[in-house]
């Protein structure tokens, strides 16, 4: 009898044990609730106001720097539950970055964004994500990778480097360390297009983005060696709508 009752006792220790594990993957934020996918993840009291705060888990999804297209820009995010039709429209988001100290990569510099379109299964997504440490940089070669679009699986960011010309995914952007950043994307079709901090204009433009799945989910993305804050997290979907045709003259070019 004790043998039989030490071993039910055993049994829903592990059932308990495996569903708070399972809980713990789930955090709330206002309304919105978030499913971790291969980050570490908490809601605090962050400058006042509640944030949800994620870091890349390295231990469900090793990295190695001497590899790093087969070990960045991975299944490494906080996916929002209750959408998973995004296809054309707004996501915004209010973003703060810094880097974990110390810094397991010394060419860290503070990974953090969006991924949108994610298949069910994880097997693909687009994102654009920001590197602010590059943002105000002294050297402009540095600025102009402040910014990068990939999209997983195929296109990681060493792929689209050495593969496109130079500029065609990344770009500059007038962003930093720990201060909150707006970034805005406006998807529409093939493109995407990037605004920072409510500015008029774009910073950044992806004329045609590279992914088979056209519709999914949003998540939001950290990746080594940072500490991400987000919040105020909006999504806005909207039909499709044709582009207008300009004749862009370039005069003295």
């Amino acid at each position: 009898m004790k043998k039989y009752i030490s071993i039910v006792s055993f049994l829903f220790f592990k059932l308990f044990f495996i569903s708070s594990v399972s809980a713990q993957t789930k955090l709330t934020l206002g309304k919105q609730v978030f499913e971790l996918h291969n980050v570490t993840g908490s809601i605090i009291q962050f400058q006042g106001k509640p944030v949800l705060k994620i870091e890349r888990d390295l231990k469900a999804l090793p990295f190695d720097p001497n590899n790093l297209e087969a070990t960045v820009d991975e299944k490494h995010y906080a996916k929002l539950l209750g959408l998973d039709d995004f296809e054309n429209g707004t996501i915004e988001i209010k973003m703060y970055s810094q880097i974990q100290d110390p810094s397991p990569f010394p060419a860290a510099a503070g990974f953090i964004g969006l991924y949108y379109r994610i298949a069910e299964n994880d097997s693909a997504f687009e994102s654009i994500y920001l590197r602010p440490k590059a943002g105000r940089a002294s050297n402009q070669m540095v600025r102009n990778h402040a910014v990068q679009y990939f999209s997983y699986p195929h296109y990681k960011f060493e792929t689209l480097r050495k593969n496109y010309p130079p500029g065609a995914y990344e770009g500059s952007a007038p962003v930093a360390l720990k201060e909150w950043i707006t970034m805005r994307i406006e998807v529409n079709g093939e493109t995407a297009e990037m605004f920072i901090n409510n500015m008029k204009y774009s910073s950044f433009i992806v004329e045609k983005m590279l992914g088979k799945v056209k519709k999914g989910g949003v998540g939001l993305y950290v990746d080594i060696a940072t500490i991400g804050y987000f919040k105020d997290l909006k999504v806005i979907k909207r039909a499709y709508k044709a582009p207008i045709k300009k004749e862009e003259k370039q005069v003295g070019i």
